[in-house]
């Protein structure tokens, strides 16, 4: 194991130490004298201002209909459906978010519920109820900026068209994200979907400002991290982590389709991507295809994965 593989795991055990410390805390007034309800009123607060406006279902229509190939392309029936679930997370912050601020007020009773969400926001966490609809977050900070990211790409893709390059990151489904692209290359080409594989390849585009023009098939995506392993952009091969360098990020990735079977390749580490640091099947999305020098046996042993979240 690589000696970051200790910062790792230390790092675990802090964030599970201090998680325990916020949990049996007793939640009474701070030394500024504000009490639970006072800091978590000025947190609500700046949420609903900063919240992004809901999505407008006509105008969604209108948007996707406009767009190249309209309601009967893949990736634009993929659009809807996201677009449809980030709505139901930006109702569900407004309307806990004004609920907690009528509660406050002694406006309304403050149920278990509310109370329950009070005590995650006093606390910098999300709320149950907000991940049960959204995506695991540890912080708070980290997730609410989260929302406004991928309301943000979803609301530029209605409008403007499809983004040069993608970042999947911002996908509640990002399985169904790629299943919709091979859709679409199996209809230019009269395959059949189950003979279809995706194939990959990393691009010598750094970042996505790189991207000047979408690929002629297929799709860019960005936003990647390497976790066990470090990329030589020079090379464009794996290499060893510098020390106490946990994540590298990837550089764009062009992801396309063929009905061509893969030949297994000693030069190549095919490497896992999850959504997020847990590596389970649940946050297990595809396989991307890596060069490498050092034979792929010594980047298993290193548990090299890629990672769309980092959190």
């Amino acid at each position: 194991m690589h000696a970051n593989a200790s910062i790792t795991f230390r790092n675990q055990q802090a964030s599970t130490i201090l998680d325990t410390i916020l949990q049996i805390q007793p939640k009474e007034a701070s030394g500024s004298g504000e009490t639970p309800e006072e800091i978590v009123l000025k947190v609500v607060e700046n949420m609903l201002k900063n919240l992004p406006a809901d999505f407008s279902s006509s105008d969604v229509r209108q948007s996707i209909a406009a767009l190249p190939g309209g309601h009967t392309m893949p990736l634009n029936i993929f659009l809807k459906q996201e677009i449809d679930r980030m709505q139901v997370v930006i109702r569900t912050i407004r309307s806990t978010c004004k609920d907690l601020e009528l509660a406050i007020a002694g406006t309304i009773v403050m149920s278990q519920p509310l109370q329950t969400a009070l005590t995650a926001l006093f606390d910098a966490k999300v709320p149950e109820t907000w991940l049960r609809v959204s995506w695991i977050s540890p912080t708070l900070g980290f997730w609410f900026g989260d929302v406004g990211n991928r309301t943000r790409q979803l609301q530029d893709w209605m409008k403007m068209g499809r983004p040069k390059t993608f970042w999947m990151t911002g996908f509640f489904n990002p399985q169904g994200f790629l299943t919709s692209m091979r859709q679409e290359i199996t209809r230019a080409h009269g395959w059949a979907l189950d003979t279809v594989a995706l194939t990959t390849e990393v691009t010598k585009f750094l970042t996505k400002d790189d991207v000047k023009a979408p690929p002629e098939e297929g799709v860019y995506i960005h936003g990647l991290f390497l976790d066990g392993a470090a990329w030589d952009t020079n090379d464009m091969r794996l290499a060893d982590q510098a020390p106490k360098v946990l994540y590298y990020p990837l550089n764009v990735v062009w992801v396309s389709a063929t009905n061509t079977a893969r030949t297994k390749d000693s030069t190549i580490y095919v490497c896992p991507c999850y959504k997020i640091p847990r590596r389970t099947g649940l946050n297990y999305i595809f396989d991307i295809d890596l060069s490498t020098r050092d034979p792929p046996e010594k980047w298993i042993l290193r548990g090299l994965a890629l990672l769309c979240s980092k959190h």
